[in-house]
């Protein structure tokens, strides 16, 4: 179900979410190594066996990042980006929608977005800003 999220709603959840996301990231990096190995196996050898194994050991790996990131999504975030550990969290400002940002190794959500400005837009949260929901 949707919902915005305050700003304290979002660093509640924050401890959970990362958890998420670093298994999210962990399969993205699987499916790297796994492509990287596939590549090496086409070039060095010529065993269709060992491909087909391969490729079927990438599928697998595809399926389970999906569905971390499927399960990370059900929280309430919307992940903008695995590789750079970019997160928003739906939240409003007033009466505008906005994003609470936040970027892997942060401990808290400190900064907020303009839907269409992304992470070059980010502003601190100010400590006494009861704007955000």
């Amino acid at each position: 179900m949707f919902s915005f999220f305050t700003t304290n709603e979002a660093n509640s959840a924050l401890p959970d979410v990362i958890k998420k996301y670093e298994y999210a990231l962990a399969k993205n990096t699987e499916i790297k190594k796994i492509e990287k190995e596939l590549q090496i196996s086409m070039s060095t050898t010529n065993s269709v066996e060992s491909y087909i194994i391969l490729k079927q050991k990438l599928n697998s790996a595809i399926t389970k990042f999906y569905e971390s990131v499927e399960i990370l999504e059900d929280t309430g975030v919307v992940v903008k980006s695995i590789e750079q550990g970019l997160l928003d969290f739906p939240s409003k400002r007033f009466d505008e929608e906005v994003w609470l940002c936040w970027k892997y190794g942060e401990t808290q959500i400190k900064f907020w977005h303009s839907m269409d400005s992304g992470f070059m837009g980010r502003k601190p949260i100010d400590v006494s800003d009861d704007s955000l929901v």
